[in-house]
């Protein structure tokens, strides 16, 4: 398992506890957390606690670990919705924000425009408690 050791790396703030983070899923080697500028409501993000940037720069043998934790975060979302993008951006042209590999998990629902262009709200301290207890 990686230690997170990224200065300046909010996903790593996260890891190491020193910034808030609503959590819905915690392990070993990844944390799962509800997104605070969600697409749609219940967007998830998973992350390995180990830093790095994307995909190919995480082992091989830590595959195994990321995606049982997508897994469990998806069966949590289920709750919300049964229909669901799962994605990963590498890269600033991809639309990758923060350099810090993560899975989003985000619930669809009709007609819920996810990937338009409007400007995303912040996720309330509400709304995150409201979510929580129905991710369980």
């Amino acid at each position: 398992m990686g230690v997170p050791n990224e200065q300046g790396c909010i996903f790593c703030s996260i890891v190491r506890k020193d910034s808030p983070a609503a959590l819905v899923h915690e392990d070993q080697e990844t944390l799962a957390f509800l997104d605070l500028f969600p697409l749609t409501r219940g967007h998830l993000l998973v992350v390995p606690r180990r830093h790095v940037d994307r995909l190919t720069d995480l082992p091989e043998g830590e595959y195994p670990g990321l995606l049982r934790a997508v897994s469990a975060v998806c069966r949590k979302v289920e709750r919300l919705s049964t229909h669901y993008n799962v994605s990963m951006n590498q890269g600033a042209l991809a639309g990758q924000i923060v350099f810090h590999l993560h899975v989003h998990v985000i619930p669809r629902y009709e007609g819920d425009n996810a990937f338009g262009r409007r400007p995303r709200e912040r996720l309330s301290e509400t709304e995150a408690a409201a979510l929580l207890k129905e991710l369980g």
